[in-house]
């Protein structure tokens, strides 16, 4: 099942208000913050792990998506732009 990140009602982000160890059954309640990755979308975070698999290169990144180099680089800036919007 997928995890939702944005409130269907308003798309803020939502936060995490309870977790449960399926083990024990220990709960913990609270309200955390969801870490910066998980508020990416799908696609986002699979292009992150595409980057890191690729050992941080775009240039092998681009040769794996059928891309060129310019628009791989592209898409990164808009990615590393979207990550500085979020952590403000």
């Amino acid at each position: 099942m997928k995890l939702p990140v944005f409130c269907p009602s308003c798309e803020n982000t939502l936060n995490v208000s309870q977790m449960k160890c399926n083990d024990c059954g220990t709960e913990v309640s609270g309200n955390y913050e969801m870490p910066l990755f998980l508020k990416l979308n799908w696609e986002e975070q699979q292009f992150i792990m595409d980057f890191f698999l690729a050992s941080g290169s775009i240039k092998e990144m681009a040769k794996q998506a059928g891309n060129s180099y310019p628009t791989m680089r592209n898409k990164m800036d808009d990615m590393i732009e979207k990550i500085k919007n979020l952590k403000c």
